[in-house]
């Protein structure tokens, strides 16, 4: 199963000096550790974080880093994103090779990333800033795949420690469940809200989307209330269960169709006058994605081509990157069914 881990809290750094540098290497190291990775490997993310941030810094002048913990096939990994608007590059493949730099550095940063990352993926474009994504295991051999390739980003309102958004996924034999939830307002007391929908999917992982959803509204009496959305994937079907209240957008992207999902108005856990199932399908290679309102719904993948080919984790990091309001947490979940022999 690939999941945020709750032993290591997820991190967003915002680059925009040379001062964020040691405070990436400084994060990241301190959350490998909790992770147990040993000492090597600790220092591995360590080194990857500092020569990320610092191309950032050489070649757009600011960015974002985010980091997650992932649990998959016995393995425990640390995956992060890289996000900047920069100029991009002509050709990745040249701008990896040791000794190539615009900046006169000595041009091993990229080069270093990729040979040390258990897994590693960029998207960029001249003139159009750089997405990498970097993955460490606590192992040498990179463990297998799950049925489903997730991503998602996560950040606070500027000027907020926490996110009062929340995710969470739970993967069975038969398919996927996964929750979007934010919490009213911002904050401790938003995210309080919003992960408690996330402990109820976490403790009922066989219950329908609509089960989910009216054990979270229960739940969430105690607290200020979320807007939360379910969807359940069942694999052998490819049939979609999804149920919402509140303003979790949530659609299916097949090609250039976009099919957008039916929440109902209201805040779980206070005011809510009717909760109802969809269905949907979600044919192989589709995708889902699931945003809070600190997303612009307007946003659309044409104008940026080969995305839609990248892990789901580029993309949310993309329209996070893109569409981003700036003034509100914002979450972005996306998920597609992993296609056989799919590198």
């Amino acid at each position: 199963m690939e999941a945020p881990l709750s032993i290591a809290e997820p991190i967003a750094i915002h680059v925009e000096d040379s001062s964020h540098v040691a405070s990436a290497r400084g994060e990241l190291q301190r959350m490998a550790k909790r992770l147990g990775f040993r000492e090597t490997r600790a220092g591995t993310v360590a080194i990857i974080a500092t020569e990320a941030v610092s191309n950032i810094l050489k070649h757009a002048r600011r960015g974002t880093l985010v980091a997650r913990s992932l649990a998959r096939d016995g393995a425990i990994g640390i995956e992060m994103l890289a996000i900047d608007s920069g100029p991009g590059m002509e050709s990745l493949a040249n701008s990896s090779r040791d000794g190539t730099s615009t900046t006169g550095s000595r041009g091993t940063g990229l080069g270093a990333i990729r040979r040390q990352a258990g897994e590693f993926e960029a998207y960029t474009r001249a003139a159009g800033g750089t997405i990498l994504r970097m993955v460490v295991w606590d192992r040498d051999e990179v463990p297998a795949h799950d049925d489903y390739d997730i991503g998602a980003v996560a950040l606070p309102k500027t000027g907020e420690s926490v996110c009062g958004d929340a995710w969470g996924v739970e993967l069975l034999k038969r398919g996927a469940t996964i929750l979007v939830a934010d919490g009213l307002g911002h904050g401790v007391d938003a995210s309080r809200a919003s992960q408690s929908a996330v402990e109820v999917l976490r403790r009922h992982p066989d219950e329908s989307a609509i089960g989910i959803l009216d054990l979270a509204h229960s739940k969430l009496r105690s607290t200020r209330g979320a807007a939360v959305a379910v969807m359940r994937h069942e694999l052998a079907s490819g049939a979609v269960a999804f149920a919402g209240i509140g303003n979790i957008s949530a659609s299916i992207l097949n090609g250039t169709a976009r099919r957008a999902m039916v929440s109902h108005n209201g805040i779980l856990g206070h005011n809510v006058a009717r909760s109802q199932e969809f269905a949907y399908e979600w044919h192989r290679q589709a995708l889902f994605v699931a945003h809070t309102d600190g997303l612009q719904t307007q946003w659309d993948l044409a104008s940026f081509p080969g995305i839609e080919a990248c892990h789901p984790a580029i993309i949310a990091a993309l329209l996070v990157r893109e569409h981003s309001r700036g003034r509100d947490d914002v979450t972005v979940v996306v998920a597609r069914e992993r296609a056989e022999g799919r590198q």
